[in-house]
């Protein structure tokens, strides 16, 4: 069904909705008086019905219009928000099909008070242009959302998986090579995987792969490292057993169509990681892990190697079966970069389940906290990298507890240099909230060793006097202080 179809019933249900709501005609009143019943009067109010030109004929005549005025996709000034809304991909293009929401329940809204919302609407319009928001933003946002919405756990691509690694033998409880995966690309789907594809195209030294259909080329980065090229090799064949058409022809979505482009992005990174980190392996070895009485440092990093993943891919992992098969569904994943020529932080990526927790990119030019262990890691990091030592993974743990609130967080943080950009360092980070659940599940929490430390969002908007990692001034803070001080001294003055 084209979504010009579907405008035009909506569009044709709201008209019928405002006339008859306008002769004050109740749903049985029209039915008696058009030959129509209820039911199928409700179905064309809704958007869900366009009825027959015989049908118009007799909803035209009870509503004392002529049959073209209410056919035409013209609006009266009371709806026309509506119109304009229906034609942008602002709402056309958001999959609120995903959502359990009804395109026409949306109308509906927006036409019961049409001048207040298509204000508000435009409102919004206005501020994201303002802050120069994309269409993109809007897709990735609405994919975050959706993650968060499913706890970011797909049985249906985890069985596509198994279901893989049976039919091609490959290794259950991981340790899937590169060579493996690349000769399942070339023999079973054709593909032409070229190791130094890039090399000539300065312009593209920072992308990782590049996907040609004519040929199907696989176009490899020769700087990967071996757990990018798995990874690169991996997504590739989760495009094909999940047969996602529409999809990116580079390793990251340089541009954004639709929504549809994102989820399929989605879905096949997500297989990628379940090939290389297979689910019923991850839960023995998480199980062991979390049943350590000490904070075990080594152990995180043997469970990272063992798959051969990136920290990132590991994490990703770890958000899709901790709240499934531990309980444990209040956690945050953060990804940080750290650019060491620039020397600024910024969190790139970052996934909330159960609710928005405290660490968040906050999308203002402002310091954050660097008693975070996202932060605090990759600055250590840096400084090891400054006096010559290489630095290959880092890893940590804190309790992290949050200024002003009851919250605290086990946290635990693995760093490393990002590939191929030499100046950029990543941190990855989960930060799980302390309740009885977690202190059931995992024993080493109560570890003396663990570092335990107040936090806060950024240096700008931190009162906390003394605080030896500050990188700015608390100027919001100030300015808070400023504003009551006018708003006590009115109040004074005035005689309140």
């Amino acid at each position: 069904m084209s979504t010009k179809t579907q405008n035009h019933r909506i569009i044709f249900g709201l008209k019928v909705k405002q006339l008859r709501t306008g002769l004050k005609l109740s749903f049985a009143q029209l039915a008696e008086q058009s030959g129509l019943s209820v039911s199928y009067l409700n179905e064309i109010e809704k958007g869900k019905k366009y009825p027959r030109a015989d049908k118009i004929d007799l909803l035209a005549k009870a509503l004392q219009i002529d049959v073209e005025s209410l056919t035409s996709t013209e609006l009266t000034k009371q709806l026309a928000p509506v119109g304009v809304l229906l034609q942008s991909n602002f709402l056309n293009e958001l999959p609120l099909d995903l959502f359990g929401i009804e395109l026409s329940k949306v109308t509906e809204i927006i036409a019961n008070a049409p001048i207040r919302v298509g204000a508000f609407i435009s409102t919004l319009v206005e501020i994201s242009r303002s802050y120069s928001l994309l269409d993109a933003h809007f897709f990735t946002g609405a994919m975050r959302a959706y993650q968060e919405m499913r706890y970011n756990y797909f049985e249906e691509i985890e069985k596509a998986v198994d279901d893989f690694l049976k039919k091609d033998k490959l290794p259950i409880n991981g340790g899937t090579t590169a060579d493996t995966l690349k000769f399942i690309l070339q023999k079973k789907y054709k593909y032409q995987v070229i190791e130094n594809g890039l090399e000539g195209y300065p312009e593209l030294k920072d992308i990782r792969a590049v996907f040609i259909p004519k040929g199907k080329k696989l176009l490899l980065n020769e700087n990967l490292s071996s757990t990018e090229k798995l990874f690169q090799l991996a997504k590739e064949l989760g495009f094909n057993r999940l047969k996602i058409k529409q999809r990116g022809h580079t390793s990251s979505l340089l541009k954004i169509d639709s929504f549809d482009m994102v989820l399929n992005q989605f879905q096949a990174s997500y297989f990628a990681a379940a090939v290389i980190i297979p689910r019923e392996a991850l839960l023995e070895d998480l199980t062991s892990f979390f049943q350590k009485e000490k904070w075990d440092a080594e152990a995180l990093i043997q469970i990272n190697r063992k798959y051969n993943a990136s920290p990132e891919i590991l994490y990703h992992r770890l958000t899709n079966l901790l709240p499934q098969f531990f309980g444990l569904q209040k956690l945050f994943f953060l990804r940080c970069i750290h650019n060491t020529e620039k020397n600024n932080f910024e969190i790139d990526k970052e996934l909330h389940l159960n609710h928005k927790h405290h660490p968040h990119g906050n999308g203002l030019l402002e310091h954050y906290c660097r008693r975070w262990l996202s932060i605090s890691l990759l600055d250590d990091m840096h400084k090891m990298q400054q006096v010559g030592k290489y630095v290959n993974t880092f890893v940590g743990v804190q309790r992290s507890k949050y200024f002003g609130t009851e919250d605290e967080y086990l946290s635990f943080t693995l760093s490393r240099p990002s590939h191929p950009k030499s100046h950029l360092n990543t941190s990855v980070t989960i930060g799980i909230l302390i309740d009885d659940e977690v202190k059931e599940k995992i024993k080493f929490l109560e570890d003396p060793t663990i570092r335990t430390r107040v936090v806060n969002k950024t240096c700008e908007r931190c009162p906390i006097a003394d605080c030896e990692e500050r990188a700015a001034p608390a100027i919001e803070v100030k300015k808070k202080e400023n504003r009551k001080a006018v708003q006590d001294a009115l109040k004074k003055l005035i005689g309140e």
